[in-house]
């Protein structure tokens, strides 16, 4: 199972993350999980095309942007993206997706398989 403690315990035992769809707005999920992890000592880096920092970190367009490889990805988009996202962060060899409630549709679900 996908969602298994087993698996979530490997996803949050990943150092580095990203959380693509963070945003500026203090109200929306895709900045107060973007500081949570933060908070919690993660090194987390913001993924939002249409920003150029978040909470006063630069942010960045795409997960092919970012300075290092990531262990994981917090996927925090409208659900027509959810795919596009997964399979660049598979390009990319990130092996750990989070697919946020909101996010997720049964492509997507079959693509992080």
């Amino acid at each position: 199972m996908l969602n298994s403690k087993t698996t979530i315990n490997e996803f949050l035992s990943q150092k580095v993350l990203a959380v693509v769809g963070a945003s500026r707005d203090k109200n929306k999920f895709g900045n107060s999980i973007y500081r949570e992890m933060k908070d919690r000592g993660y090194k987390v880096y913001p993924v939002n095309p249409l920003a150029q920092e978040i909470d006063g970190d630069r942010c960045y367009a795409g997960l092919k942007d970012l300075p290092e490889k990531t262990g994981g990805v917090i996927i925090v988009v409208p659900r027509l993206e959810t795919t596009k996202v997964l399979e660049e962060a598979a390009s990319l060899g990130i092996e750990y997706a989070w697919i946020q409630q909101g996010a997720d549709t049964p492509e997507a679900e079959r693509r992080a398989k």
